[in-house]
């Protein structure tokens, strides 16, 4: 079978173009982006909602390699992040290998020619001798299995796919929801709607977010020195990393962060009931800490209510809670996250001897350093199972994982190695030791989070510090594989 392209990359958020622009470095040009969206971008492409931004800190959260760029703020606004997204894939030469408005239906590793054969939704095939998916964990919107769902009469929409056309302008807003976007465009809607019901399963732990943009003056020294921009970056790195410590091997450091929570909770909620609804009955961490300035002031306004009950149904005209209420809307909004277990779906692949993956992790996603999984030779993933962070920039994760498959692709080439494919042993073992060590994380006290499957396993956090995956990330070593030339 003839391969059409040395690399394919499914996806062109910040994993596939830090892919694409490093193998570029290393000479390879025969690279294929496959991306379902218009433009490059991924979930920053996606979640246009109001008051969509960065909870990491602009100077973190950009390529080490692409580091010096004029951010406004201390943490960016989603279009400025998606710009930024845009200006490497120019820079770097990387539009003309993208393929756009393109999905992957099928993947099928043929056995006896050792590639990978894709079938694309609107039927067209190519083959590779690599490929390697970057599709995220957060890319495919979930919606709450709720009756009725579709009954009702007014709009409805996910965050991730914010419906721009709709005016909240005087509505009575519906939103289901209270995670990392919820707090984000809440505040938002509460400016122009009539009136918002925020539909609160559990209440989330909110501090602070030392946000502000920069200064002129501040703009013309990290311009001319931009040394200073590099050690901020360094800066902001060791004391997010600090932070795992309090997720991981020393619980008791959370202590800081419950007390940042509570006073800032304290000093923005002065209603005792509804401080009562806005405090957490899980450990502080269990759940992802969120960040913001006005999302606890929007609440206690007298146009924003707080219901914090289930909900059991929807019909044309609202949604019923859990105690029986009805509760009329003329439009609802989902903030109800992403299907961030469901690693790679809803393509199908198909390994070595016709294994396909979704039976192989029917029990939760693993892979080695969450990148390579036994069955499926020359397949790699970025972002891959337990690979998410708490604590740091996720781009840090990336690159590492980036400079793991790049000797990969090199030995394969160098050595004429036709499969590349990680032993049994070896990932056992190595998903054994994350998996101990999630059971000793703050993740695994009882809270339910979108790190978890529906049986508990916590298949999207890495449990340590973001140095040690380096390290494990940072040479190859062949003898965890088996070969093929």
């Amino acid at each position: 079978m003839q391969v059409t392209h040395n690399v394919v990359i499914i996806g062109a958020g910040f994993g596939g173009l830090g892919m694409a622009i490093r193998l570029k470095a290393q000479g390879e040009e025969n690279i294929l982006m496959i991306e379902k969206g218009h433009d490059v971008g991924g979930c920053w492409r996606d979640n246009t909602y109001p008051g969509a931004a960065c909870d990491v800190p602009s100077h973190l959260y950009s390529f080490s390699f692409e580091r010096h760029y004029p951010w406004s703020r201390r943490f960016a606004p989603q279009q400025e992040i998606f710009s930024y997204q845009q200006y490497c894939a120019r820079k770097y030469d990387l539009y003309r290998h993208i393929r756009f408005n393109t999905e992957v239906a099928d993947a099928r590793y043929q056995d006896e020619d050792g590639i990978w054969e894709l079938t694309l939704t609107n039927g067209d095939t190519l083959t590779t001798r690599v490929l390697i998916t970057a599709t995220g964990q957060l890319n495919q919107p979930a919606y709450p299995p709720l009756s009725g769902i579709e009954d009702f009469a007014g709009a409805h929409f996910h965050s991730a796919r914010w419906d721009h056309d709709v005016d909240l302008t005087g509505k009575t807003v519906a939103v289901v929801g209270t995670g990392a976007s919820a707090i984000q465009f809440v505040p938002e809607v509460a400016k122009v709607a009539g009136k918002v019901k925020l539909f609160q399963r559990s209440a989330a732990h909110v501090i602070a977010k030392p946000d502000r943009a920069y200064s002129k003056l501040e703009h013309q020294v990290l311009s001319k020195a931009p040394i200073t921009q590099t050690l901020d970056r360094l800066r902001i790195y060791a004391t997010n990393e600090s932070r795992a410590l309090g997720f991981t091997t020393f619980q008791k450091a959370m202590k800081v962060y419950e007390w940042l929570f509570s006073r800032h909770l304290k000093q923005q909620i002065k209603d005792p009931a509804l401080r009562e609804k806005l405090t957490p009955d899980y450990p502080m961490g269990c759940k992802r800490i969120l960040m913001s300035n006005d999302y606890y002031p929007a609440l206690a306004q007298d146009h924003v209510e707080v219901i914090n009950h289930g909900i059991s149904s929807v019909d044309q005209r609202g949604l019923t809670d859990s105690t029986g209420t009805h509760h009329d809307a003329d439009v609802i909004i989902y903030g109800t996250g992403f299907k961030a277990t469901d690693f790679l779906t809803p393509m199908t692949i198909t390994g070595r001897d016709g294994a396909d993956l979704n039976a192989v992790w029917k029990d939760g996603a693993e892979a080695y350093l969450g990148i390579t999984v036994r069955g499926f030779p020359n397949l790699f993933m970025l972002y891959g199972p337990n690979t998410n962070l708490g604590h740091n920039s996720i781009i840090y994760m990336l690159e590492s994982q980036i400079h793991y498959i790049l000797q990969c692709v090199a030995e394969m080439d160098e050595q004429g190695i036709k499969a590349l494919e990680v032993r049994d042993r070896v990932q056992e073992d190595f998903n054994k030791k994350v998996q101990d060590k999630i059971s000793n994380t703050v993740w695994d006290k009882g809270c339910h989070s979108w790190y978890k499957t529906e049986s508990g396993k916590n298949t999207n956090n890495w449990p340590g510090f973001t140095f040690d995956y380096r390290r494990q990330t940072r040479t190859l070593d062949l003898n965890d594989y088996e070969l093929l030339r």
